[in-house]
Order: structure tokens, then C-alpha cells, then sequence
């Protein structure tokens, strides 16, 4: 790095010119102590607009040298916890420090603790997006640092978070009722993630059926009408949806998966009927398009008419996959959405957008609106009612301005990008299915769908269970496991941006050297 292009900080040393003697008394104390401190209001504390210049534009060198080199940093990180206490000071410096010595700090203190996410190597989880349209982006945002929980906290941030859920909402097909454009009550939000779309869905449904309940009977109280709600969700479904029901204070009942692990009407209404039959309320359920575990689609046709007839709010999770439905071919699979009452796909997985931005779409949202609304006098502007006030709409008052990364993306690489982008890391999947089946060894577990393929050894649970340990433990490729009807194997999901087809086939070198390895061993 080049220091001598680089401004430095000025002193944050105070100025001789002006002191003051000021004496510190401590209440239910005897210290009596005389602080001198030393002022001078003409001299900045803070960086300076040249100095950050520079600071951003080395920063920004960086960002761009590592994503495009990330390839060649081994993938998961080789530290042990408490790596980095003894590599920084015990306690924050007194006197500011030069940006150039935090610059230098990030190799030696940060990069070795980090597991590399957007390494073509890394193939755990599911992806999380990035790209430079949407860092940029994150910029601006941090830049203005708007707190948008209204719509007069700054207009800019409400509105075109409206118009860009418009615009993925057409991109995705979904049924006119969810957007704000067509004139009804619909429209979308911004959450933060997955999970916090289904918590907030979980509690509209709730208020909703409480409503509905005391309407038709109106001595019944909170308590008792919370204590007779059921929600519904497959034992497929994300632990998320489990955890909403915890934090939403009803019962969440696990239905069970067919032997393709997706979940059924006929599954679904048998779990109602004999619910209602004991005197319970259903009132929720949560259909999951993409399970985290193999990436099968619950049949939305079948469970979204069940939900209507019963009256249960339907809550559509496509976290993972739903950003596929942005290609035609790819839409069959949410055959059955106009039954929904809410849908939610994160584009900070798949769709290059950078976290955090969870797309959530309600039919309804005055149930939400109606939950959530705290309304104290600072709070309140002329304006209300013409627009969203979006901290009506989610968990927290505050929010960013994320909006932005959506049109930048949607702008910097259109559609046809963004399906290209997708089809691309489809295709790898079918390229990994097809090496792993070529082999004897191994056994594809499901079907391969999207970007994810599930595989395993033929063999014991332990047998897989030592080769995902040798894989990880040579730190070139990451995956993570997974296990369905006790039966444990391994997933191999396509993440990176970066990806070609010469890394599908480093990554299953490394598998399959590692599975020559574990079986040597145990022979």
C-alpha cells in the first residue's frame, strides 16, 4: 500500500488555545475530582472529505482484488475459537489511529477468521448474494443513512422500495392481489430475512383470527383464544418456521412429508380436521417452496385450497428458490401461489442482491399494519395514509434504505442477466449430479433440483459422517449435511458468482480423493 498518496488523520489532541477547569462531582460519593480538558471547536475530530476519498479508494482496490482472487484463499477458516483476542489490544486506542494501519490489520487480524462464502470452493448452506452493483449500492445507502420507518423520515426510501417490489413481483408472475400497482390492498416489504417474514406473517394471521374469533364469540378472552391456536408447517420446513411459533406464543405442528418430502393437501387437511375435532383453531400454515434439507417444493396447489377452506392464512417460504422463478420454465413449481395470503424469496440468496433483502408479498397487509401499530405523536406526519409507513409492516421501528441494492441490480444487469445467472449454477448442479453418479460409490440422494444436489456414500451414516469430516478438514471445498428419515448424507449446493465448470469438477476431485482416503482406511 502506498502511504504517501494517503491523507492522515488529524490530532485528535486538543488545542491549547482554549482550556477549561471542570470539577466532577459524584453523587453518594467522596471523589472530588478536577478534570483539566483542553478544547478548540475550529479543529475536526472526524475524517475529513479528502482523507475518505482516499480511504474508499483503496478500500474499494481491495474489495475488488479479493472477490476477483477469492479462488485461491482456502475456503473455511483455519483458526480455533478466541483466534483473534491476542492479535488486537486489550482496549480501544486513546488517540485516533491512521487508516492505513486499520487497512494493514485486515489480512493479519480479519481474513484469517474468515470462511469465504463467495469462493467458487464453497459449497454449504445455500448462496448468499453479491455483487459490485449491489455494493455500490450499500454504499449510497450508508452514505445517506436514512432511517426509513416512515414515510416522511425520507420519502425516497419508502417509495421506491414500493415500485422495486412492484417490479420483482412481475418479474416473478406473481397474481396482481400482491402488488401495490394494481390499485387493491396489496403490496410488498422489505424484510430483513426469511425468518422474520414468517414471524411477521405468523402474527397476522394470528391478530386476524383473533378478530374473526371474538367476533363470534365475545366472551371469550385473549388468552383463551391463544391457547386454542394450532399453525401448520412440514417437517421439512426451516427450524425458522418452528421458532415463530415460539416466538408467536402458539402451537406449530410438524406434518409429515411424503416419501418425495414434500408436504400434501391431504396430509395437511387430515392434520386440520382432527385438530378442529379437539377444539383447536387453525389458523396458519407455512408452505415451503425449496426446504432447506433437499430443496423439494411443497404442492402449494394442493395445501393453498385446503388453507382457504378452512379459513388458515397461507404463508409461501421460496427463501432459496424462489428467486428461480424469475425464469418461466422454473414456475410450475408455485403452481397454486393465488391461494396465498403472503409469499416471501430472499434475493440476497440467489438474485446477486447483497444482504440483507427478504422480499415478502401480502395480499392484506392492514392484519400486519393493524398488529404492529404503535403510533406515539413523534411519530406521526400529515402524510399518513397516502403511503406505507413501513415500521408498521415488520419487527423493528428502524430500517435501511435497501431498496437501493434492488435497483441497482435490477438496473446494472436486467432480467436476462439474472436468468442467465440463475440457469448457469442450475446447469452446475446437473454437471455435479452426473460426475457423483458416474461413480459407484456414491448415491444421489432425491432429486437435484435448482442449484443444490444431495449425495451420499453408499454405506453407514458413520462412513458419510467421516468423509464430510475429511473434506472440511482439508479446508480446500466446504459442504455441510443434512439428514431425512434418519438417513444422513451430504449437500452440495452452487454458491458463487464465480463459478465455472473447472471448479464443479476441482470440487468433486476433492470429494471424491476424500472418499478414496476415508475408504482406504476403514478397508
Amino acid at each position: 500500500m502506498d502511504k504517501s498518496k494517503a491523507y492522515n488523520f488529524k490530532s485528535t489532541s486538543m488545542s491549547d488555545n482554549i482550556s477549561e477547569d471542570i470539577n466532577i462531582k459524584f453523587k453518594n460519593c467522596d471523589i472530588n475530582t478536577s478534570v483539566n480538558i483542553k478544547n478548540d471547536e475550529n479543529k475536526s475530530i472526524d475524517m475529513e472529505a479528502p482523507e475518505f476519498k482516499d480511504f474508499a479508494k483503496e478500500m474499494v482496490d481491495y474489495i475488488a482484488n479479493y472477490l476477483e482472487n477469492i479462488r485461491d484463499r482456502r475456503v473455511l477458516a483455519d483458526v480455533k475459537p478466541g483466534y483473534l483476542r491476542p492479535l488486537i489490544p486489550d482496549a480501544a486506542p486513546e488517540k485516533a489511529e491512521n487508516w492505513q494501519d486499520v487497512m494493514s490489520d485486515i489480512e493479519r487480524v480479519i481474513m484469517p477468521g474468515v470462511t469465504h462464502w463467495h469462493s467458487p470452493k464453497f459449497h454449504a448452506y445455500f448462496p448468499t448474494a453479491n455483487s459490485y452493483p449491489a455494493i455500490v449500492a450499500d454504499m449510497l445507502s450508508g452514505a445517506i443513512a436514512c432511517i426509513g420507518f416512515s414515510w416522511i423520515a425520507s420519502p425516497a426510501c419508502t417509495e421506491l422500495e414500493v415500485v422495486m417490489l412492484d417490479w420483482l413481483g412481475k418479474m416473478l408472475d406473481l397474481p396482481n392481489e400482491f402488488l401495490a400497482c394494481s390499485g387493491g390492498k396489496g403490496g410488498g416489504v422489505i424484510q430483513g430475512t426469511a425468518s422474520e417474514a414468517t414471524l411477521v406473517a405468523l402474527l397476522g394471521a394470528k391478530a386476524k383470527k383473533m378478530k374473526e374469533v371474538k367476533d363470534e364469540h365475545p366472551d371469550w378472552d385473549d388468552n383463551t383464544i391463544v391457547s386454542k391456536l394450532v399453525g401448520y408447517c412440514s417437517t421439512q420446513a426451516h427450524s425458522s418456521v418452528e421458532r415463530a411459533g415460539l416466538l408467536g406464543g402458539v402451537k406449530l405442528k410438524l406434518v409429515p412429508a411424503d416419501v418425495n418430502n414434500q408436504l400434501r393437501g391431504e396430509a395437511l387437511e387430515s392434520a386440520i380436521k382432527k385438530d378442529i375435532d379437539e377444539g383447536l383453531i387453525p389458523f396458519y400454515a407455512v408452505v415451503t417452496l425449496g426446504t432447506t434439507n433437499s430443496c423439494a417444493f411443497d404442492k402449494l396447489d394442493e395445501c393453498g385450497p385446503v388453507g382457504n377452506k378452512y379459513n388458515v392464512w397461507i404463508h409461501v417460504d421460496a427463501a432459496y428458490a424462489g428467486s428461480a422463478f424469475i425464469c418461466p420454465e422454473y414456475r410450475y413449481l408455485m403452481k397454486g401461489i393465488e391461494t396465498a395470503d403472503s409469499f416471501n424469496f430472499n434475493p440476497h440468496k440467489w438474485m446477486l442482491v447483497n444482504f440483507d433483502c427478504s422480499a415478502m408479498w401480502l395480499k392484506d397487509p392492514n392484519w400486519i399494519v393493524d398488529a404492529f401499530n404503535v403510533d406515539p405523536l413523534y411519530l406521526k406526519h400529515d402524510q399518513q395514509g397516502s403511503a406505507p409507513d413501513y415500521r408498521h409492516w415488520q419487527i423493528p421501528l428502524g430500517r435501511r434504505f435497501r431498496a437501493l441494492k434492488l435497483w441497482f441490480v435490477l438496473r446494472l444487469y436486467g432480467i436476462e442477466n439474472l436468468q442467465a445467472h440463475i440457469r448457469r449454477h442450475c446447469g452446475f448442479a446437473k454437471h455435479f449430479e452426473k460426475l457423483c453418479s458416474a461413480d459407484q460409490r456414491f448415491e444421489i440422494v432425491g432429486e437435484v433440483q435448482m442449484g443444490l444436489a444431495c449425495f451420499r456414500l453408499k454405506g453407514t451414516n458413520e462412513l458419510n459422517e467421516l468423509l464430510l469430516k475429511r473434506i472440511n478438514g482439508r479446508g480446500n471445498i466446504h459442504l455441510v449435511p443434512s439428514k431425512i428419515n434418519g438417513i444422513y448424507f451430504l449437500r452440495f449446493a452452487v454458491c458463487s458468482r464465480f463459478t465455472k465448470s473447472e471448479d464443479i469438477e476441482y470440487s468433486w476431485k476433492e470429494i471424491s480423493e476424500s472418499a478414496s482416503e476415508v475408504l482406504n482406511e476403514k478397508n
